[in-house]
């Protein structure tokens, strides 16, 4: 056993993992990848997912498996790859090398160190493991795997984590990348002792001038590729064995199962197929609070960094997707490996790959609220984002005014987000009037979950703001063009919309505090809106 070479790293990882008490089973993608290897002849398979998308795991979860220098009999005998009819013949049967691209060596400052320490640990454990072979230690890697190959006949499995982590290295300069996409391309392209390549990334392969360095690989990302789409990520029917889990587990159960939807839910796959954040939602769970996880790594400059470059036309588009609207995007997935982004598509391609926002139906959207929390910071807290910082700020008066059932304040701020300079508030529908509404109304996020059109009593109200606090005041807020403020308050008490609030006959109300409807007009003859709020 050696340091890339049947390491025990991948076995222990997995075992692990497979031990905890949010653990998911995802072993059927073993059998789909070795499928794909010994019947399809597709032995070089990368996987692109967003950081924190169970990429790493998925990789240990090959290593352990395949790996010969341990028996991992005892991790997945009783899991679903055990049902498999080539199970046992498959099992810790094959050389791994198991490489992990984003460990960097101690005072590393250059490609040099960084490239010396990989090849010279896998020679070292060539030497040890094939003393017979005569390896040269200082030599190149594919040279003594070769040579290995012809005096033994072996071959290796190449699982290769994190593959791209090259290119966020601030150590290593640009003009090095190429020397690294030679590097793999030695290592394993057209290689006789390979017998299969399982390497995971957040960025697709670079596509650099000569197009040929990796193009042996069959790339599978989440937005195009439909293959492999359920193993990343968790859908619906495994947060909610996890959620059962949570409920026998939990002394006290703080967590609701609409709230994760809400929370983590939203990301699709090419296929349509809806998946939560695993990382977020097993913290969600272990932790028994509801919270930004998965950001918490990266506050909100980090999205700042991808539209910075274009904000005059990326912030209107920022206004309809804090509403919920998706923006129309055509995804370029070599955008991502740019340095400079400065097309919406180049930036909003880049976006999705790092997982900030979803793409769905040739449109860009943001996916839930942890992200959404993220984008509210960035509009609140960015003043070169224009008339939007403005108008974001001026959100926190309009919730006191709404509350305060203000509405002279409030008619002041709509007309303030009309006289502003951006052509999305020409209002020439109702989903340009909810875009203005969600943004002043932003820092309402905080206290409130806002949701459109959300169903609610006899039929549709266009914004529920439903109060973290049961004690606060809950707000049904309807919107109407060419109206009055008074018709939509009437819909409001007509549809029965509070019953939201109310609870079922017989139980507790939901909210103690006030139930506030909210009735907003515009008349496109005079520009001019009109305010009403009522106690129900």
């Amino acid at each position: 056993m050696g340091r890339y070479l049947n390491s025990t790293v991948p076995f222990e990882i997995y075992r692990q993992i497979a031990g905890t008490r949010f653990f998911v089973d995802k072993t059927p993608l073993l059998e789909d990848v070795l499928n794909i290897a010994e019947i399809d002849g597709q032995k070089y398979l990368c996987i692109t997912r967003p950081r924190r998308f169970g990429k790493s795991v998925m990789a240990a979860m090959i290593g352990a498996f395949l790996g010969k220098a341990w028996d991992s009999s005892g991790i997945f005998d009783h899991l679903a790859v055990a049902k498999d009819k080539n199970y046992k013949m498959r099992l810790n049967r094959n050389n791994v090398l198991f490489i992990d691209l984003s460990r960097v060596p101690r005072d590393c400052n250059s490609y040099e160190q960084y490239m010396s320490r990989i090849q010279d640990g896998i020679n070292q454990d060539l030497k040890e493991t094939y003393p017979e072979a005569e390896i040269d230690v200082s030599g190149t890697v594919w040279d003594n795997l070769l040579t290995i190959y012809e005096k033994t006949k072996e071959r290796f499995v190449f699982v290769i984590d994190e593959w791209d982590a090259i290119f966020h290295m601030a150590f290593i300069p640009k003009e090095k990348h190429q020397e690294y996409l030679a590097f793999l391309k030695n290592l394993l392209k057209d290689q006789i002792y390979v017998e299969l390549t399982y390497m995971t990334g957040v960025l697709p392969i670079a596509k650099y001038s000569s197009g040929s360095e990796l193009n042996m690989f069959v790339e599978y990302d989440m937005t195009v590729m439909e293959r492999f789409s359920g193993y990343f990520g968790f859908v619906e029917e495994e947060v909610d064995s996890l959620f059962e889990i949570y409920l026998r587990t939990t002394k006290k159960p703080k967590v609701v199962r609409e709230d994760l939807r809400m929370w983590y839910d939203g990301y699709y796959t090419a296929s349509g197929e809806r998946l939560y954040n695993p990382r977020s939602v097993v913290c969600a769970l272990a932790n028994n609070q509801l919270t930004n996880y998965w950001t918490s790594s990266g506050p909100y400059d980090e999205i700042f960094f991808y539209v910075k470059n274009n904000i005059d036309d990326i912030r209107d588009d920022l206004v309809l997707m804090i509403s919920g609207e998706g923006v129309e995007a055509e995804i370029q997935n070599y955008a991502a490996v740019s340095m400079e982004l400065n097309t919406k598509d180049e930036i909003y391609s880049a976006m999705v790959i790092y997982g900030l926002l979803t793409y769905r139906d040739g449109k860009v959207f943001i996916p839930n609220k942890e992200l959404m929390d993220k984008f509210r910071e960035l509009l609140m807290n960015k003043e070169s984002m224009g008339y939007v910082y403005r108008l974001a700020n001026e959100s926190k008066k309009m919730l006191v005014a709404t509350l305060q059932r203000d509405t002279d304040i409030m008619a002041e701020i709509l007309e303030f987000a009309h006289n502003t300079e951006s052509p999305i508030f020409s209002y020439s529908s109702e989903i340009e009037l909810s875009a203005v509404i969600n943004l002043v109304y932003l820092a309402a996020r905080d206290k409130y979950r806002v949701e459109r059109e959300d169903k609610a009593g006899e039929g549709y109200v266009d914004f529920i703001f439903y109060p973290t606090r049961k004690n606060e005041d809950a707000l049904l807020l309807e919107l109407k063009v060419d109206s009055t403020p008074e018709e939509a308050i009437q819909q409001i008490k007509d549809k029965n919309y509070a019953l939201r609030f109310k609870g079922k006959l017989g139980e507790k109300p939901k909210y103690t505090g006030r139930i506030l409807a909210v009735g907003i007009s515009y008349s496109k003859k005079t520009k001019k809106h009109s305010c009403k709020v009522e106690v129900l």
